[in-house]
Formats: C-alpha cells, structure tokens, sequence
C-alpha cells in the first residue's frame, strides 16, 4: 500500500472471526457506524456471547475509553499485529479477556484516557493470550 493506510481494526475483526470459525462456533460480524460489539457468537436457543474487537498495528496500548466492562457474557479480544501488519506470514499476537476482568487491566494515562497496555497483557499472557476456550 503506497500511503500506509491499514485498517487496523477491520483486520484484527477478520481475523477474530476467522478463528472462531475455525473452532466451529456461530459467529457473525455485527453491521453499523455505531456499534459497540463487533461479534456475536450464538451458543444456543437464547444463549449468546458478544464480543468487541481491539486492533494495534504495533506494540504500544489499546485505547479502551469507550468499552463496556462487567458484562457476563462478553468478552474483549485485543489483537496486535506487532509492528508487522504489512507482513501476512507473521502472526498477530491475540488476548481474550472477559469483561468483568478488565478494570483490573486497565491503566489511566495522564491526559485521561483509558488505555491497556501490551506490556501488561504480556505480562497477563498465561491468563489471556489466545485463550479462545472462553469463547466456546
């Protein structure tokens, strides 16, 4: 691409969506300017989960200003491309974490945003790193 002009968040949603897939789950991109949950995973007859995704083309934090935590039942799949996104044959890095875990992840930058970390979900790896079996 001549000006660099990756769609971060699109990738990682597809790339989610294709490792749902591959588990055999129900899994469906939701449609719309406005959404705040970019999966749905039907489960069964009125069981689903939801799931936001949260892409990083590199290694520095994830803005979570505007996402929901405490919800049973969804979840937050951070993705980062690790400063590669140009690069298909290297593998992004993926956490999934349940909502009601993230305020202990989240850290206040000065200037008030929300941020969490990619150090802290290094960190958390063995907790959240493709930790998929939460989503089945």
């Amino acid at each position: 691409m001549g000006d660099k002009g990756y769609n971060t968040n699109l990738a990682a949603e597809f790339y989610v969506l294709s490792v749902l897939h591959r588990l055999g789950l129900d899994a469906s991109l939701t449609l719309g300017n406005k959404k705040s949950v970019d999966i749905a995973i039907i489960r069964g007859a009125g069981e689903a989960y939801t799931v936001d995704v949260k892409g990083l083309a590199g290694k520095t934090g994830w803005p979570i200003d505007n996402i929901p935590t405490g919800k049973k039942g969804h979840f937050l799949v951070f993705v980062s491309f690790l400063g590669k996104i140009d690069k298909p044959e290297v593998a992004p890095e993926a956490y999934v974490v349940p909502s009601t875990e993230m305020d202990l992840l989240a850290y206040d930058a000065p200037g008030g945003r929300r941020l969490l970390q990619f150090k802290t979900m290094r960190e958390n790896a063995t907790r959240f790193k493709d930790k998929w079996e939460l989503l089945i």
